[in-house]
């Protein structure tokens, strides 16, 4: 699977059913260059648009399932959140 391919699936959280958004970034670890989290950009301010205040990394191991539109998630979207 190619990071495009990534980018076109929409990342659903499984504890409350909520679309996330979509993949915009990964965290890789430059040692082993293992993926750590996938980075989904939060909602915009303006419009749903412009000026993002938050992040979400999701570890890798918080995926539940890869599946050929969508992927899964199990977060607390709270500790999942980094300020941009």
């Amino acid at each position: 699977m190619r990071f495009c391919d990534l980018t076109e699936k929409e990342v659903i959280n499984v504890c409350d059913c909520k679309c996330l958004g979509n993949v915009h970034d990964l965290d890789i670890d430059e040692c082993d260059g293992r993926i750590r989290a996938l980075i989904v950009p939060g909602p915009g301010k303006w419009f749903g648009c412009f000026c993002r205040e938050f992040e979400l990394f999701i570890p890798w191991c918080k995926i539940v399932r890869i599946g050929p539109d969508i992927i899964l998630v199990d977060i607390d979207e709270k500790e999942a959140k980094h300020k941009v």
